[in-house]
């Protein structure tokens, strides 16, 4: 959930640049709910119901968090970049960055209040670590261990 201070600028900006879709409303609430193909992204105005325990909006030095990462089925450098710019986003440096399927190529935007939304392409076929340090502690045989509640 983004808490925002311009609703309609952030609406605007999602359905635009990223191509979201509203799927849902709740004025009363607050809550608006936008559709990035598998994924929802719920927006609440900073002054609504589900917005206002959170305080004052976000901006450049308040922020509702680091980052979000929105999953590319593609990522074809040149025509993203020419795309976000003719929609007057200028985009961050691509780099090989590791995320939930691993190693692969992203790069960074921001939306209006602030937020910064990080465009994640397909994993590297190489998923070699190339970081000095990195551990992986609860990885075996080549699998991320997956801890269960004790009702499951």
């Amino acid at each position: 959930m983004l808490r925002v201070a311009d609703i309609e600028a952030s609406l605007e900006w999602y359905r635009r640049v990223l191509g979201c879709t509203v799927e849902r409303r709740i004025e009363s609430f607050g809550l608006y709910q936008l559709r990035a193909g598998s994924n929802l992204i719920d927006l609440v105005p900073v002054s609504s119901k589900a917005g206002k325990p959170g305080g004052g909006a976000p901006g450049k030095t308040r922020r509702n968090m680091e980052h979000f990462a929105l999953k590319l089925a593609a990522f074809d450098e040149k025509r993203l970049r020419r795309y976000l710019k003719r929609h007057g986003i200028e985009p961050g440096e691509t780099a090989r960055r590791y995320g939930a399927d691993g190693h692969g190529p992203s790069l960074y935007l921001t939306d209006p209040d602030g937020n910064t939304v990080e465009l994640k392409g397909p994993p590297d076929a190489d998923q070699g670590e190339r970081v000095a340090g990195a551990e992986y502690p609860d990885r075996k045989r080549g699998r991320v261990a997956v801890k269960r509640s004790a009702q499951a």
